[in-house]
């Protein structure tokens, strides 16, 4: 019988970790998704940006709600209210780069295929060598910390090179955000695949919104 239980404990945890992945993998293609979907909504009914002090209060408000109901069905409402909300947001700002550059869709695009190319890269390579990246999370939220005041004093001064600066500090952190969280996943340190879904997504949203800022301001044509 100790056999057994012992053969079987580790065969639960890879069931256990697998079904955490699939359920975090099909969440997160759904949100993104919704996610394009308000975007787009956005785009095409030309709504305003509702503004710094507005989408902090959106998202940090959706996102502690989320976090609170995060074990149960209501959860999963938060989820995608809060990357509805972040679509919302992100609608305008697609926006103005297609106004504001001739090549807009094409920095939008090139954003886009550089975000899912680190994506991917850095899952595949976190699932793969199963690594334990843990000791990046003090780092991780000493630096995001750091930049995320730092951008405010960007937007608030305006301060171009501050902003870029803040934007290449981004593209670095949220990649380890994506090895951290992945890394969580597969070794056993996050169990919930809702606040893990909401972990990557909002990588997924600063590591392209990041990007297409530095591609705005090098490869853009005004």
């Amino acid at each position: 019988m100790k056999l057994n239980t012992a053969i079987s404990r580790p065969e639960a945890s890879i069931l256990a970790t697998n079904k955490m992945l699939r359920n975090t993998y099909m969440l997160l293609s759904l949100t993104l998704l919704f996610s394009a979907v308000t975007a787009g909504a956005a785009m095409y009914l030309n709504l305003p940006h509702p503004g710094l002090i507005l989408t902090l209060v959106g998202f940090y408000g959706l996102l502690f709600l989320t976090t609170k109901f995060r074990n149960s069905a209501i959860g999963l409402v938060c989820v995608f209210a809060l990357t509805g909300f972040m679509g919302l947001t992100l609608g305008p700002i697609l926006s103005m780069y297609i106004k504001a550059f001739s090549n807009g869709h094409e920095l939008i695009l090139m954003a886009l295929g550089g975000t899912g190319v680190i994506f991917l890269g850095l899952s595949a390579y976190a699932l793969t060598t199963r690594k334990d990246f843990s000791f990046m999370g003090g780092f991780l939220m000493v630096g995001i910390l750091v930049a995320f005041l730092a951008g405010i004093g960007a937007v608030v001064f305006a301060i171009p090179a501050l902003s870029l600066a803040v934007s290449a500090m981004f593209i670095l952190l949220m990649s380890g955000m994506i090895l951290f969280q992945t890394s969580a996943m597969v070794n056993g340190g996050e169990t919930n695949y809702i606040l893990a879904t909401v972990n990557l997504y909002v990588s997924i949203y600063n590591l392209f919104l990041s990007l297409l800022q530095i591609l705005g301001v090098f490869s853009g044509r005004e």
